[in-house]
């Protein structure tokens, strides 16, 4: 499973995340920064990406078109990259679990 982080959640996190996350990045690296909540949902679509973020934008397109690409929504305020990190690393089984059953959109609490 790879992940497409949004740009608030930081790009420094990538290296820490390969290891249970494979191939995953974060929107500026593709040079994505300034696109559409769309343009990315068919980015990440088209690429096999879990779209992670913060927005509940990406729930609500969950909703209206369905999967590919499956949401990981974060509810979480202000984190720092330490707790975006350690929140993925320690729920990664629930995460697959939750996709493999699934799931179209999984919600994430600290």
């Amino acid at each position: 499973m790879k992940l497409l982080r949004d740009e608030n959640l930081s790009r420094r996190l990538a290296p820490f995340l390969q290891d249970a996350y494979p191939g995953s990045s974060q929107v500026v690296l593709p040079g994505l920064e300034q696109a559409s909540d769309l343009a990315l949902w068919q980015h990440a679509g088209q690429h096999d990406y879990v779209r992670v973020t913060r927005d509940a934008d990406f729930y609500d397109l969950s909703l209206t078109r369905g999967a590919p690409p499956v949401v990981l929504w974060l509810r979480l305020d202000n984190p720092d990259k330490s707790e975006v990190l350690r929140l993925l690393i320690d729920r990664q089984a629930t995460i697959h679990e939750a996709f493999a059953a699934g799931a179209t959109c999984v919600e994430l609490w600290p």
